[in-house]
């Protein structure tokens, strides 16, 4: 099943049989001191600085998040799209839990969009599946629904079926519905990988749809994070996932290498030239 993305010109093919594509996740204030205080000024200085860096790191796709306490998302969410995109030619996926401050963006963008999320609970369905289909965007699918998260992959895989229901009797094609199983903590929840793992499969063999999901979400509060990211990433591409949320910066050589590995990468061209462009 292929998803269609597309900056000011360009297309990016997220595809189940393809190489992965990776969302660069840096833009986003969560941790980023810096971030809130020249977004609070209206600088996007920073902001294209860390799109640039993600671009040259492997990034094809371009996460896009505003929130921070006190936003005014509903204004800052479309000067940051319209900043990003005088510059960069990168499908952007807009990332907000305030509608207002995400049709305010796709109003004002240009290309095909992808929306970080829908879920599962009623409100979201009612009201971001219309949005999404009036401005011809594809949408993050994420595995929870008014009854909170479940750990049960058969109950999370059920979620995303019900999502992809809804979003065709929309009118939005079910490829453009990229499902997000959920990453969690597993220094937490010693399952929470498995039953990460066993969602994805469940979706891939009984909808076929792409697979993301926020794949650092699974190392927080460990120590190596990197190595155990990768490690998961790595093990999540071979059961379906296709687009990870991530930073490129350090995960795009595990992904390059894996690829390779599952024969997505003929004659190493991909990985090779990864590894050759770096400083």
């Amino acid at each position: 099943m292929r998803t269609i993305l597309i900056g000011t010109s360009s297309e990016v093919a997220i595809d189940t049989e393809g190489p992965v594509v990776i969302i660069g996740e840096s833009i986003n204030p969560t941790r980023r001191k810096k971030l809130v205080t020249t977004l609070q000024e209206r600088d996007f200085a920073y902001v294209l600085e860390l799109a640039e860096s993600q671009i040259r790191a492997g990034a094809d796709v371009l996460d896009v998040n505003v929130g921070f306490p006190g936003v005014d998302d509903e204004s800052l969410l479309p000067e940051a799209v319209i900043a990003i995109q005088e510059k960069f030619d990168v499908p952007l996926c807009l990332d907000s839990p305030n509608p207002r401050a995400i049709e305010a963006a796709l109003r004002v963008m240009k290309g095909k969009a992808l929306i970080n999320s829908v879920n599962g609970k009623e409100e979201s369905l009612r009201t971001l599946l219309p949005i999404a289909k009036k401005y011809n965007a594809a949408i993050i699918g994420l595995c929870m629904d008014d009854d909170g998260i479940t750990n049960e992959p058969e109950k999370r895989a059920a979620i995303a079926g019900k999502i992809i229901e809804r979003a065709v009797s929309e009118g939005i094609a079910a490829g453009d519905v990229i499902v997000d199983p959920l990453a969690m903590a597993v220094g937490a929840e010693p399952q929470a990988c498995l039953v990460t793992l066993e969602t994805i499969r469940l979706v891939n063999q009984n909808f076929g749809n792409n697979i993301t999901m926020g794949a650092s979400n699974i190392s927080f509060g460990l120590p190596g994070r990197e190595s155990l990211n990768a490690a998961f990433i790595s093990v999540s591409i071979l059961y379906g996932l296709s687009c990870p949320i991530a930073n490129p910066e350090k995960i795009t050589g595990a992904i390059r290498a894996t690829d390779l590995v599952l024969g997505r990468d003929d004659y190493a061209v991909r990985f090779v030239g990864h590894f050759q462009n770096q400083p």
